[in-house]
């Protein structure tokens, strides 16, 4: 029986690069099957309604439909956490990891995902878009919160010890929904206090998502006792703010 272990859950990026040469990938994504469906829902589609699920300009819209018309995704694949752009990712920086923290992220982080469920680090992914809150109006299929219901929620609760939620609203409760009683997990919330109340401001908090994903991998975080030590970004622990569910901190 293999030891439970922490779980992290972060949220992807909108903008999508290939890397393979960087870095292989080792292990395909485990809701394949159930990707392959959303991309022939959308194959089914013409451009107009794909513009109108996406919710974007021309430019992104041509983009992702040419995506969509020559899209493999078994081939020409990048690993999760090389293929991600953004505020959060950079400030990860997981291109220059060493070997120990990969090992680490590789056995405690997910990246939830509209497109493919749930994503470990190097599971090899192509770029794509389709956003958790996403309705594509079917019979058969409209909420992406629906059609993957609890399978997301098994996968990362299988063989856990604790969970840290480093992940947006629109994605974490696709997991939360469904957190088992006998699982801790503790929300991280970065803020500052602003005329005495707590606020979040989305761009730092990005970027302490991002500094906090790579401080664990780097002190090899088991405990969520521990996140209490973070202290970067401008950021520290506010207890006064904080309870057993949510971790602040302020900058």
């Amino acid at each position: 029986m293999s030891e439970k272990t922490l779980k992290i859950i972060i949220s992807p990026a909108k903008k999508m690069n290939e890397q393979g040469d960087l870095l292989p990938h080792t292990s395909l994504p485990v809701f394949l099957d159930k990707t392959q469906y959303l991309l022939q829902c959308m194959r089914e589609m013409d451009y107009e309604q794909l513009q109108n699920l996406w919710k974007c300009n021309d430019k992104i819209a041509q983009q992702n439909f040419e995506r969509i018309r020559n899209m493999d995704l078994n081939r020409r694949l990048t690993p999760a956490i090389l293929a991600y752009e953004g505020i959060q990712y950079k400030y990860m920086s997981p291109a220059v990891f060493d070997e120990q923290s990969y090992a680490y992220l590789d056995n405690h982080l997910y990246i939830l995902s509209g497109f493919y469920g749930a994503l470990r680090p190097f599971d090899g992914v192509t770029p794509y878009r389709l956003e958790m809150q996403t309705r594509f109006h079917r019979k058969d299929l409209d909420s992406l919160y629906d059609f993957w219901g609890e399978s997301i929620a098994n996968q990362v609760f299988a063989g856990c010890s604790g969970m840290v939620n480093l992940a947006s609203k629109e994605y974490s409760k696709c997991v939360t929904k469904y957190l088992p009683k006998d699982i801790p997990c503790v929300t991280c919330v970065f803020g500052e206090l602003i005329d005495g109340k707590l606020k979040e401001k989305g761009t730092y908090a990005k970027m302490a998502r991002g500094s906090m994903v790579r401080f664990m991998a780097e002190k090899k975080i088991e405990q969520l006792e521990e996140l209490k030590n973070f202290d970067e970004q401008g950021y520290h622990f506010a207890a006064e703010w904080s309870d057993e569910e949510n971790y602040v901190f302020l900058r």
